[in-house]
């Protein structure tokens, strides 16, 4: 429209304190302001500054963030993205747990953006995954300058969606760097406290104890940390502790977590450029990487 004719119209919703009903405008439009961001866990602070980064990145397109929490259940991710479809979502950001590639299909088919952020790819899908290899290279480094050969993995459920990366990647750098992660030294369990102290404790009562052990998320090192605590091994000098992702907690516990940044604003920004792309036009799916840093701190 002309300049003054916007001019006018502007000073008339000022006056009259106009609000848009969105509710109209997605019906003309065919779409909603609302963009979805799908994850296992909230309470998990590498999720809470996912979210309110991608909030501030998407607001800027005029979307608001609806954030639905999982519990790492299929059914509920399943779920949610069928009501993402249902209510006309302008997009949709996911850490899928126990996902698979066909489950997206029903979004790809009615044209909704969609960005995985994840180890792993889920198919012709935009994908935001971090690139640990250096980063996982360097945690072992200082293991072994700390003089500890025989490594340990508290690792996510045997059911997680793609296995589990990053205990393959461990494994395999492992090897290379002449240190051992041996089968009775991975334990499993979902990605909470509760499975760190669980695990830590089932570790420790081996013949063969580990000396240095490495966690699937910062979340599961601070409850293999307490166990630790409680059991009576002292944190470096019994076993040496190594968590994953840099949570916002893992330089104010006690002891201060060693671990390997996966930087979720990096992850915010990279995902809401993906789905600003895709909703200007965008058809070939695209893959992006963010570079994931060693953080030496005392648990080694």
């Amino acid at each position: 429209m002309a300049p003054e004719t916007r001019a006018s119209v502007e000073a008339a919703t000022a006056e009259l304190s106009f609000t848009v009903n969105t509710t109209a405008r997605s019906l003309r439009t065919g779409r909603s302001s609302l963009a979805a961001l799908i994850v296992p866990d909230i309470a998990n602070p590498f999720y809470a500054q996912l979210a309110a980064t991608l909030q501030e990145e998407l607001r800027k397109r005029g979307l608001h963030v609806v954030v639905c929490n999982t519990r790492a259940r299929r059914d509920e991710e399943q779920a949610l993205l069928a009501e993402a479809v249902q209510q006309r979502f302008a997009g949709v950001v996911i850490t899928p747990f126990r996902l698979k590639p066909r489950d997206f299909e029903p979004l790809t088919d009615a044209g909704m953006p969609v960005v995985v952020s994840a180890d792993v790819s889920f198919g012709p899908i935009d994908l935001v995954t971090p690139d640990t290899r250096a980063a996982t290279r360097s945690a072992l480094q200082q293991v072994a300058a700390a003089q500890r050969r025989r490594i340990a993995m508290i690792a996510g459920p045997r059911d997680a969606a793609g296995g589990d990366p990053r205990l393959e990647q461990l494994r395999s750098l492992a090897l290379r760097l002449g240190m051992a992660l041996p089968h009775e030294l991975v334990v499993r369990g979902e990605h909470t406290r509760e499975a760190g102290a669980t695990g830590f404790a089932e570790l420790m009562s081996r013949r063969h104890r580990p000396d240095a052990v490495f966690c699937g998320n910062d979340v599961i090192a601070v409850g293999a940390m307490e166990k630790a605590h409680e059991l009576g091994f002292d944190i470096p000098r019994d076993v040496a502790l190594i968590g994953h992702d840099d949570a916002s907690f893992a330089s104010l516990v006690r002891l201060r977590l060693t671990t390997i940044r996966h930087p979720a604003a990096e992850v915010a920004r990279a995902a809401a450029r993906l789905l600003d792309e895709r909703l200007d036009g965008r058809k070939v799916h695209r893959t992006v990487q963010v570079k994931a840093e060693f953080v030496a701190r005392s648990s080694v």
